[in-house]
């Protein structure tokens, strides 16, 4: 994955937005409605996978023209945008970074049945990197993040990264369109 590209494309997207919107807002104001903005994106996350929803039988959603697993995938690299967003923001695109030469490793974990605690972990970390300004927790919650995609949900590095292209495509035409 050319992590390098997916933050210069998530700047990008932010940039093309504020400039149309006509955001003037603090370099805090930013920052806090990132870290907001990628907990809903979490969320939609855990909601489409419906992991926790142990009284299903059949766990999934799914948009009318996409399987349940590309659904999923779309949610994933919702998140993965704020992620990336919250690094340049907050000038720790060197967690990000650093983290490529782990991945082999990541993807080593062992896959959880149930990801409860993992998920609940990714949030209380992420929201110690806000509250307490901590670059660790931040890293911590990225880390869990990429094993989330790429052990758990089974993704490949090329899945994600196409996605993610894919949807910042999306995105762009979306401003484009006075979305």
């Amino acid at each position: 994955m050319d992590l390098q590209a997916l933050i210069a494309s998530s700047v990008y997207l932010n940039r093309e937005i504020e400039a149309k919107k006509q955001l003037h807002w603090s370099n805090d104001g930013r920052v806090k409605n990132a870290f907001v903005a990628l907990d809903v994106e979490l969320a939609e996350m855990a909601n489409t996978s419906e992991w926790f929803k142990v009284w299903k039988v059949h766990r999934g959603k799914q948009d009318p023209d996409k399987t349940p697993r590309q659904t999923l995938l779309y949610e994933y690299v919702d998140a993965m945008d704020f992620y990336l967003l919250i690094s340049n923001l907050k000038n720790w695109n060197h967690f990000v970074l650093n983290s490529q030469d782990d991945i082999e490793k990541i993807k080593q974990s062992k896959k959880e049945n149930n990801l409860d605690k993992q998920y609940l972990a990714m949030k209380r970390m992420l929201f110690d990197a806000y509250f307490n300004h901590s670059g660790d927790s931040f890293n911590h919650s990225w880390r869990l993040f990429l094993k989330f995609g790429l052990v758990d949900f089974g993704y490949t590095e090329d899945e994600i990264e196409t996605a993610f292209n894919d949807k910042n495509h999306i995105n762009q035409n979306r401003q484009e369109n006075d979305y």
